[in-house]
């Protein structure tokens, strides 16, 4: 499911086939609780301009144990502006709040927002993060079933 407050992003991931929702991850999502994987690229973890106030909103979309893979901006980068969007016609749109997070950076604030950092990895000079939402106090993971560390 794709979540944009961008009417042309909602058209465009409909007409290749896909679902999405016109509104903000800040706003009620179906199946809250529930997701399995949740997907942040192209630097959308600058979101509202509070990267921490963002992955905790989306610990609680994700199910325990479930996990998100985001996309950190390339270098050693903890940014937080007020940024202008200008299009192909030179008009600007209104300023919002913005973030630019490092891998760094974003270990830092996904361990805050109470997210597990499990691995990080480059792909095309692109860094990634994977991160878990670790399981209620109690429950075992499926590793600790099996017996494995």
């Amino acid at each position: 499911l794709g979540v944009d407050v961008s009417p042309a992003a909602v058209a465009r991931t409909r007409r290749r086939g896909g679902t999405a929702l016109r509104r903000s991850v800040f706003d009620r999502l179906p199946g809250e609780g529930r997701w399995g994987t949740v997907l942040l690229m192209d630097g959308n973890v600058g979101i509202g301009g509070d990267p921490v106030a963002l992955l905790a909103r989306l610990r609680t979309v994700a199910a325990p144990g479930s996990r998100l893979l985001a996309e950190a901006a390339q270098g050693d980068v903890d940014e937080h502006l007020t940024v202008r969007v200008e299009d192909a016609h030179g008009r600007h749109g209104r300023p919002f709040p913005w973030a630019r997070l490092g891998a760094t950076a974003l270990c830092r604030a996904a361990e805050t927002a109470g997210w597990s950092v499990t691995d990080r990895w480059t792909a095309q000079e692109r860094p990634f993060l994977e991160l878990r939402r670790p399981p209620p106090p109690g429950r075992p993971t499926a590793a600790g079933r099996h017996g494995h560390p």
